[in-house]
């Protein structure tokens, strides 16, 4: 009689690690080298005006997105270049802002626990639940609807709302028909 385990251990099971990011917090480009900054290299490079900032692979921003980044208080604490022009508004007088007088949730129905200040809620508190999805309007605009990304960056701990630029992403070279 042979006798076998009643379990056996198989590879692959668990969750893959989450992968995170350094981008500036200003023209969203990419940290040096892509590896951890030091406390004292944390002004960008490239424009000379953001701090990098960390947040999930899936959430960073391409330097054509608009994003801010939103504090617990849900008061604007920084924006891109491409923000500032989607919103029409410079980075001066949107700081310390309340992110409702910028953007407003595109759906009637996402308000509540599930809804758009609800997410940037979660995500600014460090509640890291992955890479939320919502439709947002900016507050100039009726009718128009953008997707947003919205995840936890920082430090300090924020919520990275990324608007979505839309573009259509580049073509794949047609494989010949047989």
């Amino acid at each position: 009689m042979i006798q076998r385990p009643a379990l056996r251990l198989i590879d692959g099971g668990g969750d893959a690690p989450v992968a995170w990011r350094w981008f500036c917090g200003h023209c969203a480009a990419p940290a040096p080298g892509g590896a951890t900054p030091v406390p004292t290299a944390r002004v960008c490079r490239s424009c000379g005006f953001g701090l990098l900032l960390e947040a999930r692979e899936d959430a960073v921003p391409s330097p054509h997105d608009a994003f801010l980044v939103v504090d617990s208080a849900l008061l604007v604490q920084a924006m891109s270049r491409e923000a500032q022009l989607l919103l029409g508004i410079g980075e001066e007088l949107a700081i310390d802002r309340p992110v409702g007088e910028l953007l407003a949730p595109a759906d009637a129905e996402s308000q509540g626990s599930t809804g758009f200040a609800a997410r940037i809620a979660h995500a600014a508190s460090g509640d890291d639940a992955g890479t939320a999805r919502s439709f947002v309007r900016p507050w100039n605009t009726f009718g128009v609807r953008l997707r947003a990304r919205i995840a936890t960056c920082g430090p300090p701990r924020a919520a990275l709302v990324v608007l979505e630029s839309g573009r259509p992403p580049a073509l794949r070279p047609l494989r010949p028909v047989r």
